[in-house]
């Protein structure tokens, strides 16, 4: 169902206040072809209420021509920033960029944060921005899980379905998304709501087994009959299983790179306002999938890149898939039990 522009600018400015704007700073809206107008009409109205100095840049669409799916998050090869000193410049410039447009896993989104600027992505309809405006206590529960994360030096995780991952973890450190940008050089998601990591390059083994009715990314489509990956050495060995399987290997290939195949963050859902069965409501273009990606006991894991948390890895092949049913353990600590958050 619709909202107002009245409820979104309200929205807009309680997630403004959480990210700590105040009048006199500058805030540049980043937008394309595909940003949603109510959203970038409400952002304009509500950043100007509370006197910060506005711009708008938007950039023309790139990378149309190569993906196979109209999902931002689809294909990570050039953004509309490439080789764009000047609208480099000018994001630099600013306290904060609301970015309507989805720069991750770009370049040139760590440059821009490693200036100070904060970095807002806020790409999900108007209602779903709505619903799930973040709140201070997401961010305390995001914190506290961490910290468990940053702590420990393995995370196993299991499944009735029968997966049995393990990843040790130290070599880099915890993501928080809580939905907010509280800090210079920030960047975050709203709405969202999940703590992860990425295991230390090359080591994650086991088998994760994707069952009916975990969701897969981009697709954004549920599964219907199981597919099971073999991972050894840090990678997607072997995808099994029915027509789902041969889609998402098809859909893999398609990329033509190996480190598509490979282990990138994982976590898991701490968001208690997102549901698993969202995602069937929307028709496919209408949503990224944050519901997906956030709801509470979610783990969720993904293929590709991970240089967002620190490494060297990149590749145009990004898919995250959110589990349900598993038992999530950091060391001794289980901190997800059977799809339900512990603490």
């Amino acid at each position: 169902m619709s909202i107002s522009d009245h409820q979104l600018i309200e929205a807009w400015k309680e997630v403004l206040t959480l990210s700590r704007l105040e009048a006199g700073q500058t805030v540049t809206i980043l937008t394309s072809a595909a940003t949603h107008p109510q959203t970038l009409a409400c952002a304009l109205i509500a950043t100007q209420q509370m006197g910060a100095i506005v711009n708008r840049l938007d950039l023309p669409p790139v990378n149309g021509e190569k993906a196979f799916s109209r999902d931002s998050l689809a294909y990570l090869g050039t953004t509309p920033l490439t080789g764009n000193h000047a609208a480099i410049a000018a994001l630099k410039a600013s306290d904060l960029v609301l970015d309507l447009m989805t720069l991750l896993f770009s370049p040139e989104q760590h440059d821009i944060l490693k200036s100070g600027t904060k970095i807002l992505l806020a790409v999900e309809p108007p209602e779903v921005l709505a619903r799930l405006v973040p709140r201070p206590e997401d961010r305390a529960r995001v914190l506290a899980a961490t910290q468990k994360i940053g702590a420990a030096r393995e995370m196993r995780v299991s499944s009735p379905a029968g997966t049995a991952l393990v990843c040790p973890l130290g070599e880099f450190g915890p993501t928080a998304e809580y939905g907010f940008v509280d800090e210079p050089g920030r960047w975050d998601h709203w709405p969202s709501g999940f703590a992860l990591t990425f295991p230390d390059d090359r080591t994650a083994h086991g088998t994760i087994v994707i069952d009916r009715g975990d969701i897969l990314l981009p697709q954004k489509r549920y599964v219907s009959e199981p597919i099971v990956l073999t991972v050894e050495g840090g990678y997607a060995t072997k995808i099994e299983g029915g027509v789902d399987a041969a889609l998402l290997r098809d859909y893999m290939e398609t990329f033509g790179d190996p480190e598509g195949y490979a282990i990138s963050h994982i976590g898991w859902g701490l968001q208690p306002r997102a549901r698993w069965s969202t995602l069937g409501l929307y028709d496919r273009e209408a949503t990224i999938g944050m519901d997906a990606r956030a709801f509470e006991g979610n783990f969720l894991f993904s293929l590709g890149p991970n240089n967002e948390g620190g490494g060297q890895r990149t590749t145009t092949c990004h898919i995250d898939i959110p589990l349900r049913n598993c038992t999530v353990r950091l060391d001794d600590e289980v901190v997800v039990r059977d799809g339900r958050v512990c603490a």
